[in-house]
């Protein structure tokens, strides 16, 4: 079938220059696939003028449809402007293109709480879900990833949130390849059932008692030694835990560089040893992981980092049309159906988009 993609071009810290040679390189990967690039068109236009895509051409610019918004919602802009005040943004527009069913998942690199904030107003959550959630996949040992939710929209949650957070991530990693049935682990401070506040061991009792294949707490090293497809935490502690990932990431990456700079021996060592720091800095590449999911709405949303270039931020347009292709929405809709079966999915009666969308966006 083919993909719709709904891109925001004037998200993120770069714009134009990062999310055109970005869609049409993945136009060129994925032969199946079509964009709308939403913005101020004049200059959208040009961009792709400047690409050698001008209007009226063939080629990939029959899969191209520039869509028209006024206004650009800033990084610093507060959710209050993004929802009210903005009412004809690029991020806002190509939200609505997907509730409309004009396009099968939008993707952006704008503000993170706006972005989570201006989709729940627009697509609503799905039936027994409270919230939304941001998740991501973070590399481990196995050469897998795991997938870790929520990262960063949800700072206080209730036990009956984290089984919900269950649900998503379970269905997101089969959405996107993973095992029809992936484990699922909750973060805490150690894997003894009694251990961690209350409501974690709340949420463990709700976790252990649905049909979700639950195999009980982790700890933060789980994480990257891939004991589980799925890890869930409040947003609070996802988003330090992601923060932290990157920040050590840089700074060994940083270190082993230093050290191949201190004398010129370690810096011939560093021209014979180039093949595996190659590998080892790809490895390590968080570029190739951009693309957050906002999991729990009525349609498919993707975030990618504010600061991506063009390469990760074709990784988020990609992930974006995994999900939409695979039928992410459906899974989750399905494993709900069946966990409501056997299971109260949420205590407080959620019917979707009852409670503030700024509310639960203005944490991250």
């Amino acid at each position: 079938m083919s993909v719709r993609v709904a891109i925001d071009c004037m998200g993120g810290d770069h714009g134009l220059p990062v999310t055109i040679p970005a869609a049409l390189s993945f136009l060129r990967h994925a032969d199946d696939a079509k964009v709308v690039l939403v913005g101020i068109s004049e200059r959208i236009e040009q961009a792709l003028a400047e690409a050698g895509v001008p209007a009226g051409s063939a080629g990939l610019r029959e899969r191209v449809e520039v869509r028209h918004a006024s206004e650009v919602v800033e990084m610093d802009d507060s959710l209050q402007v993004a929802l009210r005040g903005k009412r004809d943004s690029s991020m806002r527009v190509a939200v609505e293109l997907v509730r409309d069913g004009q396009a099968d998942v939008c993707v952006s690199a704008g503000n993170t709480g706006a972005l989570m904030a201006v989709s729940r107003f627009v697509l609503k959550t799905l039936d027994g879900i409270d919230r939304p959630a941001i998740a991501t996949q973070m590399p481990n040992r196995t050469g897998g990833t795991t997938t870790v939710l929520d990262l960063g929209a949800n700072v206080d949650c209730e036990p009956e949130h984290y089984l919900q957070f269950g649900i998503m991530g379970s269905a997101l990693v089969s959405a996107l390849g993973g095992p029809e049935r992936p484990s699922v682990g909750l973060l805490n401070i150690g894997e003894e059932v009694i251990k961690g506040n209350d409501t974690v061991k709340q949420a463990a009792e709700l976790l252990r008692a649905s049909t979700l294949n639950f195999r009980g707490n982790v700890e933060g090293n789980d994480i990257y030694e891939g004991t589980t497809d799925v890890v869930v935490c409040d947003g609070f502690v996802g988003n330090v835990a992601l923060k932290t990932s990157e920040g050590l990431a840089r700074m060994l990456g940083d270190f082993i560089r230093e050290e191949y700079k201190r004398h010129v021996f370690t810096r011939l060592m560093a021209l014979l040893s180039f093949p595996v720091l190659r590998r080892f800095r790809k490895r390590l590449d968080h570029r190739r992981y951009n693309g957050a999911s906002l999991v729990g709405l009525r349609g498919v949303v993707i975030k990618s980092h504010g600061s991506a270039d063009a390469y990760a931020f074709e990784v988020a347009l990609q992930r974006g049309y995994d999900a939409a292709r695979n039928g992410l929405l459906s899974r989750i809709a399905q494993t709900l159906a069946r966990m409501r079966a056997d299971t109260p999915v949420s205590s407080t009666g959620a019917s979707g988009g009852q409670s503030s969308p700024a509310a639960a966006a203005g944490q991250t």
